[in-house]
C-alpha cells in the first residue's frame, strides 16, 4: 500500500524486506541519541508488524519511506494520533520520523514530513500537527523549523524514565491547517 509519492520518495507500508533496516535504526546508537531505549530484532519485528497493521487499519501511521532512484528504503517518516498523556488533547496527531544515518542530510525528512502534511491537512481534515523533541535533538528541531512549524513549548516527557533525566525535556512545535494554507498560497 502506497500513501503518497513526493518528487524522490515512496511513503508506504511496511514490507518483509524492511525489517533489517528497521531494526537497524531502532538499535543504533547514532540514531537512537535522544531515544532512553534500544530495541532487539525480536522486539524492533513485533513494533513493525504493528506499525503495518496500524496503517492497514486506518490508512496511515508511521510509513515506510523508499527512495525512488534506488528502491531502498531509508526508515519511516508517520503521522499518528498522539500517545504522550497531556500533550495535544483529544484527536491530536503527530508528525515524527527516524532514517538510517547514511540518508541524513539529503533532504528526505523535509520533503517526506512536507507530504504528509499536506495529507493531513487536505485528505484528513485535522485542525494542527503537532511534533516534539529532545530540547537539544537539535537536527529534528531544524527540520520542524524547516516545515513551518511553530514553537509552542516546552514539557517533560512523561514516558521518559527518570534514569535518563537528559532525554526528558522537550520542545514542542505545531502546524496548523491556516498555516499550512498560507505558506501553500502565493503571495
Amino acid at each position: 500500500m502506497i500513501l503518497l509519492r513526493t518528487p524522490r520518495l515512496v511513503l508506504r507500508n511496511w514490507e518483509e524486506r524492511d525489517r533489517s533496516l528497521f531494526h537497524r535504526i531502532n538499535s543504533d546508537e547514532q540514531v537512537m541519541e535522544f531515544f532512553p531505549f534500544r530495541r532487539d530484532r525480536a522486539t524492533s519485528d513485533a513494533v513493525m508488524d504493528r506499525m503495518r497493521a496500524d496503517i492497514e487499519a486506518q490508512g496511515y501511521g508511521w510509513t515506510a519511506v523508499e527512495v525512488l532512484e534506488t528502491g531502498e528504503c531509508a526508515g519511516f517518516v508517520g503521522l499518528r494520533p498522539i500517545e504522550v498523556d497531556g500533550i495535544g488533547g483529544p484527536g491530536a496527531h503527530e508528525i515524527g520520523w527516524r532514517l538510517a544515518p547514511e540518508f541524513w542530510g539529503k533532504g528526505y525528512v523535509t520533503e517526506a514530513a512536507s507530504g504528509l502534511l499536506d495529507f493531513a491537512f487536505t485528505r484528513l481534515g485535522l485542525d494542527a500537527v503537532l511534533s516534539f523533541a529532545v530540547s537539544n535533538n537539535e537536527r529534528s528541531i531544524a527540520v520542524m523549523r524547516r516545515l513551518g512549524m511553530k514553537r509552542r513549548g516546552e514539557f517533560d516527557h512523561p514516558g521518559v524514565p527518570d534514569t535518563h533525566p537528559e532525554l526528558k525535556h522537550h520542545h514542542l512545535y505545531a502546524m496548523t491547517s491556516h498555516a499550512w494554507r498560507e505558506r501553500a498560497t502565493p503571495a
